[in-house]
C-alpha cells in the first residue's frame, strides 16, 4: 500500500507539471524507506552479489537500520554508488562474450526505485512503436507489428539495422540533457549521474565509466529507452515520416529495430541519414549487419521478373522473417521461423545441460528438460513455426538418448528401449502453437 501511495504521488506530480507546462520536480523524495522496503521484498535472493558480496539475506538482518542509513546519505548528498562488478557471459556468436554489470545490493534498491520513477514519467511519452522493457508489451507484439506492416501496409523495402555496442556507448552528457529536458529535480538527476560515473571493477582493477550504462543495472533498460526515444523514435516520427512521400514505419525493441519503407530511394536516404544521426549521439551502426532488403508482397514477383533469386530474409528477436505464400489461397504471407543462430544456440544450451546433469535421477532430468521445452515453446511456438519447434523436440530426444547412454561405461539403452520404453515412462512435452501472430 505504501508503494502504491508513492506511485500515486509521482503521478500527481507529473500531471501537475503537464498542466502547468513545467518540468517534473521533487522526485528524489520518492526514494524513501517505504519505496525501498517495497522493492526489497520483490528482489530475487538468488541474484548475484556485487563487489561488497552482500546478499539479500545479509541486508535483511538489519533492514530498517540499513534503509534509514541509506535514505539519510541520499538526503545529505553523501551517497555514492559502488562500482559495478563486471562479468562476461557467452553470446550466440561463437567466441564472443557479453559484458554484464552486477551492482551491490543497496545500489540495486536505488536503481529499481529510479527505474520506477522514470517509468511513470516517460511511459506516456514513449511511442507505440517501441516494445522493449515496457509494461504490458513483449517481443511477440513487436513481431506481430512487423508482420502487419509488411503484409497489410505498403512495405516494399526493409532496413535491417544493428547498433554496435549500444549499452557501452551511451553518451552520458547527452543522456543527462535528455533527462533535464523533462526533470527539474537536481538532486534526483545527480543520483542518476552518480550511477553513470560509478565505475567498473574487473579482475580487481577499477575502470572509469565515461560512457555507457551497464547491462544488468536495474535502471539501464529505461535509460536506454529514453536515449533512443530522443535519438531514434522522435526523429523518425517528426522528421523522417514527414519528409517521405511514401509510407514508412519503425518497430523497435530496446536497441534492436527494423524500418519499413514503400520507396527504395527513401530507404537509402534514411540509412545514410541514420549513420549521421547516430554519430552525433555517440552511436555507431554495425555496417556488416545493416542493409536494405527488397521485402514485401511484390518482392517475389519483381525479383523473378528480373531473373533474381527469391527475396532475402532478415532476423529480429530470434525469428527469421521471410516472404511466403498461403498454400491454399495463394496470397502473400509474411512468415517467421526460428532463426538459425538462435536455434543452434538453444540446441547447444540443451546439450550442455544434459551432458553436465546426466547422472541426476531420471525423474529430475526429464522434469527439468520439460521445463526447458515449455519455455522454448512459449516463445517460439508461434504461427507458421510449428516445424521448427518440432525439430527442437526431436533434437532434444536424440541428445537425451546420446548422453543418458553415457551415464556409465556400458551402454544403458537401445533405441527401442529408449524411444518406446523410457520416453513412455517419462514423456516429453509435445510442441504446440502458443501465440497467434495474426490476432492481438
Amino acid at each position: 500500500m505504501d508503494m502504491v501511495n508513492e506511485l500515486l504521488g509521482i503521478q500527481y506530480n507529473i500531471a501537475k507539471a503537464n498542466r502547468t507546462d513545467r518540468k517534473v520536480q521533487n522526485l528524489a523524495s520518492y526514494i524513501n524507506e517505504n519505496t525501498l522496503r517495497a522493492i526489497h521484498k520483490t528482489m530475487d535472493k538468488r541474484k548475484a552479489y556485487g563487489i561488497d558480496k552482500v546478499t539479500k539475506e545479509d541486508y535483511e538482518r538489519n533492514l530498517e537500520e540499513n534503509l534509514a542509513n541509506l535514505v539519510r546519505r541520499m538526503k545529505s548528498g553523501s551517497y555514492r554508488p559502488n562500482p559495478t562488478r563486471r562479468v562476461y557471459i557467452p553470446k550466440e556468436t561463437k567466441g564472443k562474450m557479453r559484458p554484464l554489470g552486477i551492482s551491490c545490493y543497496e545500489d540495486k534498491l536505488v536503481e529499481n526505485a529510479i527505474a520506477q520513477i522514470l517509468e511513470q514519467i516517460y511511459e506516456p511519452k514513449f511511442y507505440n512503436e517501441s516494445f522493449g522493457f515496457r509494461p504490458n508489451r513483449n517481443c511477440h507484439q513487436a513481431v506481430r507489428e512487423i508482420i502487419e506492416m509488411v503484409q497489410y501496409r505498403k512495405t516494399n523495402y526493409v532496413v535491417e539495422a544493428d547498433i554496435r555496442g549500444f549499452f557501452d556507448n551511451v553518451d552520458h552528457e547527452w543522456l543527462m540533457k535528455m533527462l533535464s529536458h523533462d526533470i527539474a529535480d537536481r538532486r534526483f538527476l545527480e543520483i542518476i549521474e552518480k550511477f553513470l560515473k560509478a565505475g567498473i571493477m574487473e579482475d580487481g582493477k577499477f575502470l572509469d565509466s565515461e560512457r555507457g550504462t551497464p547491462q544488468g543495472n536495474g535502471a539501464s533498460p529505461i535509460l536506454a529507452n529514453i536515449y533512443l526515444n530522443y535519438v531514434l523514435d522522435n526523429w523518425f516520427d517528426v522528421i523522417v515520416k514527414r519528409q517521405c512521400k511514401g509510407e514508412c514505419y519503425l518497430i523497435r525493441y530496446c536497441d534492436d529495430f527494423v524500418c519499413c519503407f514503400q520507396n527504395p530511394y527513401e530507404a537509402q536516404i534514411f540509412q545514410q541519414r541514420l549513420e549521421e544521426r547516430f554519430r552525433k549521439y555517440g552511436l555507431e551502426l554495425a555496417e556488416e549487419k545493416t542493409k536494405i532488403l527488397e521485402f514485401g508482397r511484390f518482392a517475389r514477383q519483381n525479383r523473378k521478373a528480373r531473373g533474381e533469386r527469391k527475396p532475402d530474409t532478415f532476423d529480429f528477436l530470434g525469428f527469421t522473417f521471410y516472404c511466403g505464400m498461403d498454400g491454399k489461397k495463394q496470397f502473400f504471407r509474411c512468415r517467421v521461423k526460428t532463426s538459425k543462430k538462435k536455434y543452434r544456440s538453444k540446441i547447444k544450451a540443451m546439450k550442455e545441460w544434459i551432458k553436465i546433469h546426466r547422472t541426476m535421477p531420471l525423474e529430475q532430468i526429464f522434469k527439468t528438460v520439460n521445463a526447458k521445452l515449455r519455455g522454448h515453446y512459449q516463445y517460439y511456438g508461434v504461427t507458421d513455426n510449428i516445424k521448427e519447434v518440432k525439430n527442437f523436440l526431436v533434437q532434444t530426444k536424440w541428445l537425451l538418448f546420446k548422453w543418458l547412454n553415457r551415464r556409465s561405461q556400458k551402454r544403458s539403452y537401445t533405441k527401442e528401449a529408449f524411444f518406446n520404453g523410457l520416453l513412455r515412462t517419462f514423456p516429453l512435452l509435445e510442441p504446440s502453437i502458443r501465440v497467434s501472430l495474426f490476432y492481438r
